[in-house]
């Protein structure tokens, strides 16, 4: 647990020195490091956008969430924990650049997405307690969450939290297969 613990920590501060950082650059971090849809600049936004904010009050409302969402796949497995991250980034990444609205999408919100869909639909395909239980709790705790996917706000990346939530889902069933 304290491992799992230190893993996300380490993560957060690191998104936090750099949004400092980034408030000290005018935000131009972000608005270069995002995913920008169909530019092959845009392609550079997949790896770096869930690790760029627009503001240090975006990243405080995803901090939470981050952690305990990804904190509980990464009590699971820690090798697990990067194998879910480095599928919903990616693959949240590509379809945000491939069918994304004219935008720069940055935060870590997809990913945050990704791993609620993980924890969600591994209670489905695993079929064990625990990750039943884990599923049932999230969903009771996190279930409003997903009203984001919908294209509600002009300045909400719905994009990111669909396709996230998606590539989430699709990493749970890739992880009940290999086993």
């Amino acid at each position: 647990m304290k491992i799992a613990i230190l893993w996300m920590l380490s993560l957060l501060a690191v998104m936090w020195g750099l949004e400092l950082l980034n408030v000290f650059m005018g935000h131009s971090l972000s608005r270069i490091g995002g995913i920008h849809p169909r530019s092959l600049s845009g392609l550079l936004g997949i790896p770096a956008s869930p690790f760029l904010h627009f503001s240090l009050f975006h990243l405080f409302l995803n901090s939470l969430p981050f952690a305990i969402l990804g904190g509980l796949i990464c009590l699971q497995d820690k090798k697990l924990f990067l194998e879910v991250s480095l599928i919903v980034i990616i693959v949240s990444g590509l379809a945000v650049w491939l069918l994304g609205r004219s935008a720069s999408h940055a935060g870590a919100s997809g990913l945050i997405f990704g791993y609620f869909g993980f924890l969600l639909a591994s209670g489905w395909y695993a079929k064990d307690m625990q990750s039943i239980v884990i599923a049932l709790g999230v969903l009771l705790y996190y279930g409003g969450m997903v009203f984001g996917i919908l294209p509600l706000r002009a300045y909400v990346s719905w994009e990111s939290h669909l396709f996230g939530f998606l590539s989430g889902i699709l990493a749970a069933r890739m992880n009940v297969q290999l086993k």
